[in-house]
């Protein structure tokens, strides 16, 4: 690819974060993407990258390589960390992310992620969530968490809790010093991942699994 190639390219990435961050995945038309690029030629982006899948994972691809980079050597050290408790899980969970709150074009794609967060069977199979480093972040949190809430979704609400807070941390453009927020992230997820079951939704878990067809 050439040098103007390249930079149409990368205008189109650019623009399409943008605004998949402000408007949502499916809020912008592929139009519209090319119009702020600044490219003349409507069949750019159909050229470049054929669909709106592959567009978007044009986004998220050098953000999430980098966190997931981040979390692999922190889930490798966890591994020789016989101590490690859940807010060493949190803060695996959280300080990838947080750290694109610092880098040019990562709030855009946080509140990018986010969006795909709320969507679990997508998020399910998209390589940008379970089947990549959060997936391994979850079956690290799963086999230290109680057996009690082992039936429950606590770990995927501590994903869609961690993404909320820094969706909504990368839209509030006036703060530069995130240490306190990172913290107190952490703290959540902690308390989410660590909150003893109730006598009531044991008896619920209990009367849904009696429920349940035996094979």
């Amino acid at each position: 690819m050439d040098r103007r190639g390249t930079d149409a390219r990368a205008k189109l990435v650019e623009a399409a974060r943008d605004l998949f961050a402000a408007r949502g995945i499916e809020g912008a038309s592929l139009r519209e993407i090319t119009r702020a690029s600044g490219q003349a030629n409507t069949s750019a982006l159909q050229y470049h990258f054929g669909d709106r899948g592959s567009l978007l994972d044009a986004v998220l691809e050098p953000h999430q390589a980098k966190v997931d980079a981040h979390r692999a050597s922190l889930l490798e050290e966890l591994v020789h960390h016989v101590t490690a408790d859940l807010r060493d899980l949190a803060s695996i969970l959280v300080r990838p992310s947080a750290a694109m709150l610092q880098v040019e074009g990562g709030k855009a794609y946080l509140q990018i992620m986010a969006e795909l967060i709320r969507d679990p069977e997508r998020f399910g199979r998209d390589r940008f969530g379970l089947r990549g480093s959060l997936g391994r972040w979850a079956l690290a949190a799963k086999r230290r968490m109680p057996e009690t809430v082992s039936p429950l979704h606590r770990r995927f609400a501590a994903m869609q809790l961690c993404f909320s807070e820094l969706a909504r941390r990368a839209s509030t453009k006036r703060r530069t010093d995130h240490r306190l927020f990172v913290s107190d992230l952490i703290d959540l997820t902690t308390g989410l991942l660590s909150a003893p079951v109730s006598k009531e939704t044991e008896k619920l878990l209990t009367e849904r699994d009696s429920k349940r067809p035996r094979s």
